[in-house]
């Protein structure tokens, strides 16, 4: 999930909910947006619409990140990583369930026409999944993640820039140096520039016993232990 801030006064305060396993172990591939339609006497009311996309959609997946960023007064959803089942040209009886990282394409999708695009960055190897990922303004970072495909927790952290002038939106990715190595993680916003990450894994059988703040100056981002 995400939050997203709407346009209209009522729907100030949105959320996009995207993908996940279903009770019966399937994958969905539908994007929900929820936002609150009324609060009275103590009691919330919630509206949640179904999405539907037109272009490059998202498979199925879970362990993914949605995100929004917003430039130029625009805004746009964000969707990388996660896994999703193998195909099913591939699946045998003893693997019907197997699943594959996704590809590590970065999809841009646009809440108000449906329209959702793929992108290949050269900086993006491997598909991750259960990575932590932090919006701020137009940038996406991601740090840490886990891949299948080598069964490692690499160090990662990479900053995905979005740009959306009138024209074709502009993506850009960059590798930056001191990431951490964690998977399933919680992320916690302090203030406008810090957050918090506690708990996950840093290796398949070690739970991480440190927590670590992100701070945020300018458009610089450091890491330390806390």
């Amino acid at each position: 999930t995400c939050t997203f801030k709407g346009g209209l006064e009522s729907e100030k305060q949105q959320y996009i909910i995207h993908g996940g396993k279903t009770p019966n172990n399937e994958l969905s591939d539908k994007i929900y947006v929820m936002s609150v339609v009324c609060k009275n006497n103590k009691k919330v009311t919630f509206r949640c619409t179904e999405k539907d996309l037109v272009g490059d959609v998202p498979e199925a997946r879970y362990g993914h990140s949605i995100d929004v960023v917003y430039s130029r007064g625009k805004s746009m959803g964000v969707v990388f990583g996660g896994r999703s089942y193998i195909p099913s040209a591939q699946r045998i009886t003893e693997k019907w369930n197997s699943v594959a990282d996704c590809l590590p394409h970065v999809f841009l999708v646009d809440f108000e026409f449906g329209c959702s695009t793929s992108y290949i960055l050269p900086e993006l190897q491997d598909g991750l999944s259960f990575h932590v990922s932090i919006a701020r303004n137009d940038t996406i970072y991601i740090l840490g993640g886990h891949s299948l495909a080598n069964n490692v927790r690499p160090a990662n952290l990479y900053r995905i820039r979005v740009d959306l002038p009138l024209g074709s939106p502009a993506v850009n990715c960059t590798v930056l140096p001191r990431g951490i190595s964690v998977s399933s993680a919680i992320l916690t916003q302090t203030n406008n520039d810090e957050f918090v990450i506690v708990g996950g894994y840093q290796l398949e059988n070690q739970k991480r016993m440190v927590c670590n703040i992100i701070s945020f100056e300018d458009n610089k981002i450091e890491i330390r232990e806390m």
